[in-house]
């Protein structure tokens, strides 16, 4: 069983850009068990890995029109769910979709990278057609499912 130290050693080399860090890690928990791993070259792992992407960043007009909106005297106190600074009353903060607040300085950097609401997750629209295209695929499954579900709750009750 690897030490502490040989985790260690190995996030050094992830910074370095060793290829198979990515299966080392995946690793650590079989070690020391006789598993057969059949005709499934490892080597290929971190090539398997690459097909999976991170979500491209959200559409510069869609953050561009997020509302910003004044904090209220109801509002004022809460928190800004990445600084964790409390709004001030009159102050002005941006707003997703699903109604979150965030100071302008902490979600702008976040959308730069990411197309979702940190705290609920809602999609913002992207300028990448594929990844449009994966979101309309996304949501026809889940109405499927959702079919699926009323319809077999239908059926049993």
């Amino acid at each position: 069983m690897p030490t502490h130290s040989a985790v260690y050693t190995c996030v050094g080399s992830v910074s370095s850009g060793k290829t198979q860090s990515s299966l080392y890690f995946a690793s650590l928990p079989l070690n020391g068990l006789d598993i057969d791993s059949g005709a499934f070259d490892l080597s290929d792992w971190d090539q398997h890995l690459s097909c999976f992407h991170l979500p491209p960043p959200a559409a510069k007009t869609a953050v561009q029109t997020l509302p910003v909106v004044v904090i209220s005297p109801e509002q004022a106190g809460l928190k800004c769910p990445v600084c964790l600074l409390d709004f001030e009353e009159q102050e002005t903060v941006r707003e997703m979709p699903g109604k979150h607040p965030f100071h302008s300085g902490c979600i702008l950097p976040w959308l730069r990278k990411a197309n979702s609401c940190l705290l609920c997750r809602l999609w913002l629209p992207t300028d990448n057609p594929e990844y449009e295209e994966f979101k309309k695929d996304n949501d026809k499954r889940k109405q499927r499912e959702h079919r699926l579900e009323y319809l077999h709750v239908a059926m049993y009750t």
